[in-house]
């Protein structure tokens, strides 16, 4: 999938640009609540026109799904394995981009073959030390993941302590599982920002790269997720040699036909971790 590189550097150049442009007038920028009582900014339907239109150039038979596309009905055509199917995150964690100060957001694209993530562009432009850009690519086939273009080498984690994203939405009780994981000694995230991005420091340590606390995570869970916010980070995951399963503990990756098909793709549940975390997080639960 080297061919991808010149995509994800022209798409890198672009979005920092755009975004950066927002963000600068972000106190005046128009929110819309969606359905789903998720957030809806002119920038991230820019974003994402922005993101296809370059898919397209390059990949004129590309299909593709995106968070805004305002699909009602089935995706039949995601199905045909002749085709790659790319999905857009325009941003992931608008909640954050429209507060000044926060960087808990990215846009996020993943590419599948055969229904399997095969490669993926995370960038989040004000995620690196003092504020830029930091970008992520991975090409699972070849076994490498980049942070700004340079190929990154020992995917172990850290030693330290143990931090698992375990987010939820706003005002909802705790689950029963989130002592268990403290009483093993985990810190807990609870509060949900990007989906990717914690999946993003669930596969790899990105101290080097950011000032962000905490720099990794241990273990990633969180149900009812939408394949845009989740599918980059299972193959980040798959690349590093993680484990990703749903709740059942049946594998994440190949993705269900039916899932895919669906007019709003969702998991309902997603977990990611080194293999004995995993285990040991689907007996707790």
């Amino acid at each position: 999938m080297a061919d991808l590189d010149g995509l994800w550097s022209a798409l890198a150049d672009e979005l920092t640009d755009v975004m950066g442009r927002y963000r600068q007038r972000i106190a005046t920028l128009p929110v819309t609540i969606k359905p789903d009582r998720t957030i809806l900014t002119a920038a991230d339907v820019e974003v994402e026109e922005l993101i296809t239109a370059r898919i397209r150039e390059f990949d004129p038979d590309a299909v593709i799904i995106g968070e805004e596309d305002g699909r009602t009905d089935e995706r039949a055509e995601v199905t045909d394995p002749s085709k790659l199917l790319y999905v857009i995150d325009p941003i992931d964690g608008t909640a954050e981009f429209v507060r000044p100060g926060h960087r808990e957001f990215a846009s996020v694209v993943c590419v599948l073959r055969d229904r399997r993530p095969v490669a993926a562009f995370v960038l989040a432009p004000e995620l690196g030390t003092g504020g830029t850009p930091l970008l992520i690519t991975c090409d699972q086939p070849a076994g490498s993941v980049k942070v700004n273009g340079a190929r990154l080498g020992d995917h172990a984690a850290p030693a330290g302590e143990r931090w698992a994203s375990v987010t939820r939405s706003s005002g909802t009780e705790p689950r029963a599982f989130e002592a268990q994981l403290q009483g093993a000694g985990f810190r807990l995230k609870t509060r949900t920002t990007s989906q990717t991005l914690d999946m993003v420091r669930a596969s790899i340590d990105v101290s080097q790269y950011s000032d962000a606390r905490p720099a990794h995570f241990t273990l990633f869970y969180r149900s009812n997720q939408k394949i845009w916010d989740g599918l980059a980070g299972l193959c980040l995951g798959e690349t590093v040699g993680l484990r990703t399963a749903a709740r059942t503990g049946a594998a994440r990756v190949p993705v269900d036909v039916a899932t895919l098909r669906a007019a709003e793709p969702t998991f309902d549940s997603t977990i990611l971790g080194s293999p004995e975390a995993v285990e040991w997080f689907l007996k707790t639960l």
